[in-house]
């Protein structure tokens, strides 16, 4: 197929931006339908005069419905979007991206999509809508799911489906909360996973970050024992990758830990733990919740993240080499291989 796309390249060099256009289109209506044109347009970055037309031959070959609700796919536009999805990852060089990404981080798969979530955060869902499917594949008869939280995640909650069909899941927190957006909580994520595909969930009443003394009281109890042993024996654990800077402000940091993550380079945090560029651990914040030494045992480890400032954030906590799975986005993984020492 790659020689076929690179002849068709030659002969037709406009025809494939114009389809990539259009699919992207398609793929953001089934987002977020029903969406009006003003904003479709400012979520693609696109102007409304390109996009009426766009619109217009979307609407003349009945892909899409039009209507003062907003835009929505007709069932012939599902049908396009679902029947060109994987030949347009390959005709826009994604499924290169993602070769080469495996080989160089070394991980067993990687999913990239389109675009580049720091300046279009609707890639975020896509990213969502991929880790969904690369969930399902890995389940089995019975299943502990542990997910942690972060902005990233929840676009995955929100992707989620009740066709998880005749699949006995329980999700629960992979860590407590850091006492920001509820509804970026590893807890409030867990739920809304279970909700949506009808399962069932536990939950960590424990705050993210917190003393030695309060941390060697709260491991007795009995009710925070039974979701960590749980937690633990996961089977699939999803989290996202953040900036160890960016969350080392988030979590209100003392000087004495701010200034251990400076003077070690931080790049990157997950779990709790802030690594530097080489995937060394420079900073661990006490956690109830799952830990670095759980996911060696976790057959499934799904890291989600994106967006080119994330690169190196992305690598050094790759590089810990627990991670299975990486799903992100076009914006990451270029920035990462161009990044490759």
């Amino acid at each position: 197929m790659r020689s076929w796309i690179d002849y068709a390249k030659r002969l037709l060099p406009d025809l494939l931006p114009v389809m990539q256009t259009r699919m992207q289109i398609l793929q953001y209506i089934r987002l977020t339908q029903p969406i009006g044109r003003r904003n479709l347009s400012a979520s693609l970055n696109m102007t409304e005069r390109v996009l009426r037309s766009e619109v217009q031959i979307l609407k003349e070959e009945h892909l899409i419905h039009v209507a003062s609700a907003g835009m929505t796919l007709t069932e012939s536009g599902m049908e396009v979007v679902t029947a060109l999805e994987e030949f347009m990852r390959e005709i826009s060089g994604l499924k290169v991206l993602e070769a080469q990404l495996k080989e160089t981080l070394n991980l067993e798969e990687v999913f990239v999509v389109a675009g580049d979530s720091d300046a279009s955060p609707w890639v975020k869902q896509e990213m969502g809508r991929a880790s969904v499917a690369c969930i399902k594949k890995r389940l089995g008869a019975n299943n502990i799911v542990a997910v942690a939280g972060g902005t990233t995640l929840a676009a995955v909650a929100d992707m989620m489906k009740s066709d998880f069909k005749n699949l006995d899941i329980l999700f629960v927190p992979a860590r407590g909360g850091i006492g920001e957006s509820v509804e970026n909580e590893a807890n409030t994520i867990c739920a809304k996973m279970a909700k949506n595909t009808n399962s069932s969930y536990r939950l960590l009443y424990v705050p993210d970050q917190i003393s030695s003394e309060v941390y060697a009281s709260i491991m007795t109890e009995p009710s925070v024992k039974s979701v960590l042993e749980l937690i633990q024996a996961s089977n699939i654990v999803i989290h996202g990758i953040g900036d160890a800077l960016k969350m080392a402000q988030r979590r209100k940091t003392a000087e004495t830990d701010w200034n251990k993550i400076i003077e070690g380079h931080a790049v990157g945090e997950a779990f709790g733990y802030y690594f530097d560029e080489h995937g060394k651990v420079v900073h661990k914040v006490l956690t109830a919740g799952m830990q670095l030494a759980d996911l060696r045992h976790i057959p499934h480890v799904v890291a989600v993240a994106g967006g080119a400032s994330k690169a190196k954030a992305i690598r050094a906590v790759v590089r810990q080499g627990h991670t299975s799975l990486l799903v992100t986005d076009e914006g990451a993984a270029k920035a990462l291989l161009r990044g490759n020492p």
